[in-house]
Formats: C-alpha cells, structure tokens, sequence
C-alpha cells in the first residue's frame, strides 16, 4: 500500500518520460563539481525502471528497478544513502551496473523528498573507483536534492494550474459558443495591426464565409461584410473608440449570403496596454429582427397618424355638433348616422392595420427561426 502511494504521488509531478530541463540538469552537474565524480544522476524510480530525469557522465536513459541502487533509499527519505565498495556488499556485488558499464564502485544517493514524505528518486554521484566524501560535500548533495525537490514541486503546481486553466478554457468556450450572437477579444497593435485572439463560434454562425484561422491573425477580414456604404462609418467608429478609450456601440449593415443585407450591432469597452495595443472585450449580434419590428411599429404609427387622422377629425366635429343646443330630430339622426358611417370607417382601417401587423410580425418570426 504504501508502494502504492508513493507510485500515485510520483505520478502527479507527471516528470517521467519529459524532455531535459536546463535547471535540472545543471543542478545535476554541480553534484559532480562539489563530490568530484566523473557520474551524477537525477533518478526516478517507477514501478519497473528508474528513469534518469538528468545525467552527467552517463549516455543510457534508464535502467530496470531491480538494478537500481536508489531503489534502496525509497524507505529512508531523511537519509543518505552512501555505497562505499558494492564488490563486498551483499546488495549489490552482483548488479550488472557493478559487474559492467559504468562499473560503480562508489555510489551516495540523496533521496527526493515530497512534502508528503514520499521519496521519488534520488540525486546521486557515481565514481569508478573508491572513494570518500567529506561531511561538507554530504551537506551540500542533500541541499541539492532539497532545491531539485523545490523546483520539481513548484513545476507540479504549475502543471496543476494549466490542467486548471485549460478546464477552465474548455468550459468558457462551451458557454460562449452557446451564447446568443458573438462574444469577442479585438486587438489593435501600435502600428493599426488587427487581430482576433479569441472570437467564439456564433462569429461562424453569422457569417459562415469568415474563415476562422485567418480572422483571428487579421481581424481586418471582417470588414469585407459590412455594407458598402456603412463601411467608413464602422471603421472610424472603431478608431474614435480606440483614440478616447470610449465605449464602441455601433449598428450597421452587412451582406448576407442571399445578397441581402442584415443589421449587426457592435458593443465593446476598450483597454489600452501597456505596450500602447488597444483590446476590446465585447459581443457581436445580429439585431436585424429587432430592427424589423421597429420598422413595422413605426409604419403602424405612421399609418394610424395619417390614415387615420381623417376619420377622428370628423368623428371630433360630430361629437362637438351633438353638445350644441335645439338640434331637430332630423339634424340628430343625420348626426348619428355619420357618426355611424366614421366607425365603420375606423373599424376596417384598424383591421386592415392589425392585418399588416401580424402579417409582418409573422415574417419576421419566420427569419427568426431561419437563423
């Protein structure tokens, strides 16, 4: 069980089987020049080999576990494990690392401690022939596995937060694709340079013949959409909004795939860099519904002021003929039957304007679910 732990705890520095790293293997080196050997190894040992992270010395990768000398100090992680001569001792005079290549005769192995007291491995030196360290150089090796430890565990966290940050990464893009319109980061370099460091999945939605690579290392592509004549304004928009650090809020045509055009809408607040770059963070939507529905309501008011102004004059006269007094009997049903006569007139232009209205409330719903 404790084996167990300590293989799951190895497993979460995610160290096996990664490239060189240039801290590592100089800290490695310096082992050698403070003990004097011709060998040092970082050394990890996993459930069947040990795999050198770092090596001076020494051109093989690994080597199995049951020949592994730091094999024996996985259970004493607060000791140093020093090999005088491995030709008289019982552990290892038969090691195939003793017997051939590199031919050890001395080994000093300081373990890798994790702050959970699991030991990964070890730094150690190796030399071909006897030898003695000092209590200095003894210090000095167990101070370097401390610091290969420090930097091994703050590699793991860092390893840790990416793991994070991509989750996190995945899941905002999993939002922002399902978010009505586009969300959006727009970047204007120094020199007038425009780009899409990150643009979500409703830009395609919108205009499906943007190509997604090549609008998020030009953004200028997507004015090549904007109608022709709303074109100048858009783009002076955007550069006022970049001058004054004010919010850009636009709306504007753009060609559709059938030839026809839509209404888009722009909304994003800018934040300048230090570097003298320009970043807005905003949205993109298609608000050409919207823009139809005023329409109608408009022209229905339109409608109702001209159309209908007529009829509610005459309506306004008769009522006021009624207040006057000694109206005959004839003159009062001449009245009422006029009056009569606008009702009925307002009647049908309120149903001919109900039918225009749902008939272009209707066709709006129906581009609405299109797109």
């Amino acid at each position: 069980m404790t084996e167990q732990a300590r293989l799951q705890e190895l497993n979460k520095y995610r160290i096996l089987d990664t490239l060189p790293e240039k801290e590592l293997d100089e800290l490695t080196e310096i082992a050698s020049a403070i003990c004097d050997t011709p060998i040092s190894l970082l050394s990890l040992v996993d459930e069947n080999r040990q795999w050198f992270k770092a090596a001076k010395g020494l051109n093989i990768k690994e080597t199995p576990r049951s020949d592994a000398f730091c094999h024996h100090a996985l259970q004493n992680p607060k000791e140093l494990l020093i090999v005088d001569d491995p030709l008289n001792d019982e552990r290892f005079k038969s090691n195939p690392l003793v017997l051939g290549d590199p031919s050890i005769r001395f080994y000093a192995g300081a373990p890798l401690e994790t702050p959970g007291g699991k030991v990964l491995g070890t730094l150690c030196i190796i030399d071909n022939k006897p030898r003695v360290i000092t209590d200095a150089q003894k210090k000095a090796l167990m101070l370097l596995a401390k610091k290969i430890m420090l930097y091994l565990e703050a590699r793991r966290i860092m390893v840790e937060q990416e793991d994070k940050i991509e989750v996190s990464a995945a899941l905002l893009k999993k939002l922002t694709d399902q978010a009505p319109g586009s969300i959006f980061q727009l970047e204007m370099t120094p020199d007038g340079r425009l780009m899409f460091p990150f643009v979500s999945k409703g830009m395609f939605d919108i205009h499906p013949s943007l190509d997604p690579k090549m609008l998020k290392a030009d953004a200028s592509i997507a004015f090549t959409v904007v109608h022709p004549d709303d074109l100048e304004m858009v783009q002076t928009s955007l550069q006022e909004s970049a001058q004054n650090l004010t919010n850009w809020n636009v709306e504007y045509r753009v060609i559709s795939e059938d030839g026809d055009y839509h209404w888009h809408w722009a909304n994003a607040n800018p934040e300048k860099r230090a570097d003298g770059s320009i970043v807005w963070y905003g949205t993109f939507q298609d608000i050409n519904e919207r823009k139809e529905y005023i329409q109608t309501l408009e022209q229905i008011l339109f409608d109702i002021s001209h159309v209908m102004r007529r009829p509610i004059t005459t309506m306004l006269g008769l009522t006021a003929a009624i207040n006057k007094d000694n109206l005959d009997e004839q003159t009062f049903k001449k009245i009422i039957s006029h009056i009569r006569s606008v009702s009925e007139e307002m009647d049908q232009y309120t149903k001919k304007l109900n039918e225009v209205y749902y008939e272009r409330k209707s066709k709006i719903s129906g581009k609405a679910d299109k797109q």
